[in-house]
């Protein structure tokens, strides 16, 4: 995997411009805060991404896959302004689960989400590296 940096752009925090790598592809589909019965978990947007988070890992794993192999991610919030109110707090979950790997991402503020009470969804790809 490696990360694409134009030379004369500012480095940006917490996500790449871009990657290129190798290997099986693995995709995992908009996470919501599902707990593994179908529970809505939280009613707040950090509680929420903790666990849409904690699903995508756990698919990840289902595809012998790391958060290390994710190359990007589009998160879908309903709410920029609380996102951004709360992005330490986030920033802190994402780290618990993801490293310090930063894939490159999109944030795109949302109308809303299919599931009521939903607040953020995440959707990740990976690619594992060749053995």
């Amino acid at each position: 995997m490696k990360i694409l940096q134009p030379p004369d752009w500012v480095q940006p925090k917490g996500y790449a411009n871009g990657i290129s790598a190798e290997g099986r592809l693995v995709f995992v589909a908009g996470q919501i805060a599902f707990d593994a019965t179908g529970k809505l978990v939280g009613s707040d947007v950090v509680t929420q991404t903790r666990q849409a988070l904690h699903n995508v890992v756990t698919v990840l794993a289902a595809g012998n896959a790391r958060p290390a192999h994710v190359t990007r991610m589009t998160w879908y919030v309903k709410d920029k302004r609380d996102y951004l109110a709360q992005a330490p707090r986030i920033g802190e979950i994402y780290r618990e689960y993801m490293g310090r790997h930063y894939p490159a991402m999109t944030l795109i503020q949302v109308a809303d989400l299919l599931e009521q009470g939903a607040l953020i969804e995440i959707e990740a790809t990976a690619v594992v590296p060749k053995e």
